[in-house]
């Protein structure tokens, strides 16, 4: 989160681009909760989202501008608003 100029905290704009379903780059990322060759979660302004495919890699992040840049084959792309990253603790014990 940007911090404006009295100090309290702003959330980054969002956006998504997709290219090909190989190249996603995201904006308004605040962090970076998982990552693996499969699956990837991140916190932004709008709510969780999970980005699920094959041979993802993150070839980019920069927490400070929320930029965040994925390669690899894209199969789903999930937002989850209720506050919770990852769905809950008990979706996170059984992955």
């Amino acid at each position: 989160m940007e911090r404006d100029a009295k100090g309290e905290s702003r959330a980054l704009p969002h956006g998504l681009s997709l290219q090909d379903r190989q190249k996603l780059a995201i904006s308004g990322v605040s962090d970076v909760i998982n990552f693996d060759e499969n699956q990837v979660i991140v916190s932004t302004g709008l709510g969780t989202l999970t980005i699920r495919g094959n041979g993802l890699h993150v070839d980019q992040l920069s927490l400070e501008s929320g930029e965040l840049r994925v390669t690899g084959t894209v199969d789903l792309l999930e937002y989850d608003d209720s506050g919770t990253p990852g769905g809950g603790f008990l979706r996170r014990l059984f992955q």
